[in-house]
This record gives structure tokens, C-alpha cells and sequence, in this order.
């Protein structure tokens, strides 16, 4: 039986092709952690944290993980536990990565995707099957308009919606009357026929607030409002008060805080990181949490690499609970991007192939483990110092 042999870690830097903030958020996008695992026959997988030191949970809950505490916590903590595990097992990865350190779950989930890839590569078989099967050959993807002007976000939409796009999130949770003006602005330049929601990023200060704003915004026909405010109450506060189904992100990271998410009730809609639960098991453990309640789910990022966005891919191609359009980029190298904006946002990838964007959906990949294979000089090219 293979098992893991060395643990290698390397923080890279993408060009953005232009600036996605949103709110709360004071780095650049992109500078992240990617991990390389080596089993004993060879094999090669590679896992990604798209660690900001801003993302956090409510509340302290969560702390927020910089790269450079990613590499710590993986090189100091995770990778000596790690080390000589058989290859598919999972229960005891997890086992062994929670009892050597608390928390961490960006660096945890790095390293096990690496751990997923590696493992699906000596068995023949794309991640997902790892995860239960293949629910659907594409995700429909929803391109993220951030902090930017209005004229910019519609020059964007008009493009995007000639792309294939259908869904639109748009960053919100600033000043309100800015937050409106955007919001009909993004409408007019989509038409009528495409689905947009908002994302306040817990930028409200009261649930008051943001339930005003909302139903100034509500004309424009939203299809749900994320995180408006911070508290897993203060958010079902919103969602009893609105027609629009509220979004837990920031309040869901895993399958307890689902649960503390349904018994409080408002709630119709949590966003699945691969990140924030600590990588693909746990991610699929709050997937079922979500499922029995009867809550819908989307799969949400930080703007990973193309690295991630295949673990992100894997994990709503295999997840039941999984039914609303993926805020997960199309990753696309320089040298297949011809001039197309939908799902792109960054100038160059990580990955020696793009991903396959079909009428707004990103095609599930055929290949084994993660599906496509990590360009090396890319990684090399890309490399900073901390």
C-alpha cells in the first residue's frame, strides 16, 4: 500500500487581471499556498490555501490564516503527523491532523487535497468518485462583480452576460445608497433574464440596516441576499424579515455550525467552502447536515488557482446538497485566454490546460484525480519569497 513520503510547500502570486475586493478584505488576491504531496510509488498531488489573514469567523470564531502561517502550520505541525499515512485514509489523516493542532482548517485542507489528488491517481479515478460519484457533468458557475465603480461593473455584466454567463453575484455591504445605485445599475446592464444576488460580506452594522437596504434593493429582483450582517441570530433575524432566501457564509464553516444555523432558523442557503470545514471530508460532512435540514447549497471561494478551483469543482460535481450556481473562477491559463471575462480573474493559471466553460457552466474534468494536471514552470514562474 502507498503512502505518503514528502510534503513540500510553495506560496505563488497570480497577476488578477483587475482588482476583486470586497468588503473587509485589505489584500490582494492570489498570493497563496500551494502544497505537493509525494507518495511512496512517486505520485504526485497538489492541494491550495487561499489563506487571507482578513476571513475570519463571527465573532473570533474562526481566525483568519495568512500564507505565511499556512506554511508554518503545515511544515511544523501537519507534515511530521502526516508523513507515512496510507494513502486513502481519510478518517485517519483528519485523526491525526486535529489532534496535533487546533483549528488551521485553510492549511488542513490544503494538504488533504493534495492527499485526495495523490490518492485518486493511484487508483485510476477522478476525485469526485473518491467523494460518492459524480452528481452532474457541469456547475453552473456565478461570476463575482466586486468592489468596483459602476461603470466598470456594467461595461463587465454587458460582456459576461455575451459570454454565457446566467448568475451575477454583486459585492455589496458598503454605503447603502452606493450599494442601491450598483445593484440597478448591474440590472439594467444584465437584462431581465439573468439571476442576480448580492453579497453584503457582513457589512451592515444592524440587521435594521440591512433589511432597509434590501428592500430598496428588492425591485431589482434578487435571487438571494449573502451574509448582510455578523451572527449566526443577526442573520436569521434578516432572513425572517426579507422575501429574498439570506445566505450563511461567514456563520458556516462546518457541520456543527450548521446545526447551531438550523435550530436558529431564517436560514435557506449556506455556502460549502472546501476551505473553511478543513478540506473535502468535512466539506461533505456539512453537505449532508445541509441536506437533512432541507437547506440548499452553493460552493464559495477566496478566488482560489486553478489549483483549488479543481478541488472546489470535485467537490460540487460529488455533493447532493449542492443545487445553486459556484462562485468558482474558470481557471485559464494565459495562453488559452483570447479575451474572455466570465469567470476569469486572474492573467495567467497554475494548470497546464483551462477549464471547459460551456453555457455558463464549468464541464467537470474526465481526468484522473483532480482532473487536470499542474503546469510545473507555471508554479516555478510564480513563486514568491514570503
Amino acid at each position: 500500500m502507498p503512502s505518503i513520503k514528502t510534503i513540500e510547500t510553495f506560496l505563488v502570486q497570480l497577476p488578477p487581471r483587475r482588482e476583486h475586493k470586497w468588503t473587509g478584505l485589505t489584500e490582494v488576491i492570489g498570493r497563496y499556498v500551494v502544497v505537493k504531496v509525494t507518495d511512496s510509488d512517486g505520485r504526485v498531488g497538489w492541494g491550495e490555501a487561499p489563506a487571507l489573514k482578513d476571513w475570519g469567523g463571527e465573532f473570533g470564531r474562526y481566525f483568519g490564516e495568512s500564507a505565511a502561517i499556512v506554511k508554518l502550520v503545515i511544515e511544523n505541525y501537519l507534515a511530521p503527523v502526516v508523513i507515512g499515512i496510507e494513502l486513502g485514509n481519510f478518517v485517519d489523516l483528519h485523526a491525526r491532523m486535529d489532534a496535533i493542532i487546533k483549528g488551521y482548517p485553510y492549511s488542513k485542507a490544503a494538504l488533504e487535497f493534495a492527499i485526495y489528488d495523490v490518492t485518486a491517481r493511484w487508483l485510476g479515478v477522478p476525485v469526485h468518485v473518491l467523494l460518492g460519484g459524480k452528481r452532474s457533468e457541469t456547475i453552473p458557475v456565478a461570476h463575482s462583480i466586486g468592489l468596483i465603480s459602476i461603470e466598470e461593473a456594467q461595461s463587465e455584466v454587458r460582456t459576461i452576460v455575451g459570454e454565457g454567463v446566467k448568475t451575477i453575484k454583486v459585492k455589496i455591504g458598503q454605503d447603502p445608497e452606493r450599494d442601491i445605485a450598483m445593484v440597478g445599475a448591474v440590472r439594467a446592464a444584465a437584462g431581465d433574464s439573468i439571476d442576480i444576488c448580492v453579497d453584503a460580506n457582513e457589512g451592515y452594522a444592524t440587521p435594521a440596516l440591512a433589511v432597509q437596504t434590501y428592500r430598496r434593493i428588492e425591485p431589482f429582483r434578487i435571487k438571494y441576499f449573502e451574509q448582510p450582517v455578523m451572527g449566526i441570530e443577526r442573520i436569521a433575524d434578516v432572513g425572517r424579515r426579507i422575501d429574498a432566501p439570506v445566505m450563511a457564509d461567514e456563520s458556516a464553516w462546518n457541520a456543527h455550525d450548521a446545526i447551531q444555523i438550523i435550530a436558529t432558523g431564517g436560514v435557506g442557503i449556506i455556502s460549502i467552502y472546501t476551505t473553511k470545514s478543513g478540506g473535502l471530508y468535512k466539506a461533505m460532512e456539512l453537505g449532508a447536515v445541509c441536506r437533512a435540514a432541507g437547506i440548499v447549497c452553493n460552493v464559495n471561494g477566496s478566488i482560489e488557482t486553478g489549483i483549488g478551483n479543481l478541488a472546489n469543482v470535485q467537490l460540487a460535481a460529488a455533493c447532493p446538497a449542492v443545487s445553486l450556481p459556484c462562485v468558482i473562477p474558470v481557471s485559464t491559463p494565459q495562453e488559452a485566454q483570447k479575451g474572455q471575462i466570465g469567470g476569469i480573474y486572474y492573467k495567467d493559471d497554475l494548470l497546464v490546460e483551462p477549464m471547459q466553460f460551456v453555457d455558463g457552466a464549468i464541464v467537470v474534468p474526465p481526468g484522473v484525480g483532480m482532473g487536470i494536471d499542474v503546469d510545473l514552470k507555471k508554479v516555478e514562474k510564480y513563486q514568491v519569497k514570503a
